[in-house]
């Protein structure tokens, strides 16, 4: 019998305020929360309203998925990191193609303007930080923080995939 496995999977490159890559993490697959899932089965089954844009957000606190997340609570049960220029950034996907799409050609990049140690990113259809609109679709906890200094970047790389499992 074959399965299905859905979720995002995330990877993230952190560089120093002179350009020098500090880190690379191997692929991580998220957990996709019930809003999440409720979302793409309406959008399957239900005639929900597409979202035309979705946004990769950052968080900071000491805080593991449960799937129990929603775009009302992630920004507090997570501590979203909100130390970087801008809002929270765009998902540039490209084309969908064997079962995925991703930014793989225009990673989403937060440039840090204080010091902060990040845990995870989110991808959500709200832009504004700190924002409880909008649907969540997931949330990943890296496999290890992203120790950012004031001026450093970190590109997260994310790809909504769907791929049979044995």
């Amino acid at each position: 019998m074959n399965h299905q496995k859905a979720g995002v999977l995330y990877r993230a490159l952190s560089w120093s305020p002179d350009g020098r890559l500090l880190a690379e993490d191997p692929p991580r697959l998220n957990r996709v929360p019930m809003e999440g899932l409720n979302f793409l089965l309406g959008l399957a089954f239900k005639s929900v309203t597409q979202v035309p844009t979705w946004y990769i957000g950052l968080y900071e606190g000491d805080y593991t998925p449960d799937g129990s997340e929603t775009a009302a609570t992630i920004a507090s049960l997570a501590t979203e990191c909100t130390a970087y220029t801008g809002s929270r950034k765009e998902f540039d996907e490209g084309a969908v193609s064997g079962g995925s799409v991703s930014n793989a050609a225009s990673l989403s990049e937060f440039v840090f303007t204080a010091d902060k140690t990040v845990m995870g990113a989110f991808m959500v259809s709200a832009s504004a930080k700190g924002s409880t609109a909008g649907v969540l679709l997931s949330v990943v906890r890296f496999a290890s923080p992203k120790v950012q200094a004031n001026g450093s970047k970190l590109q997260i790389f994310a790809g909504p995939t769907a791929t049979p499992t044995p």
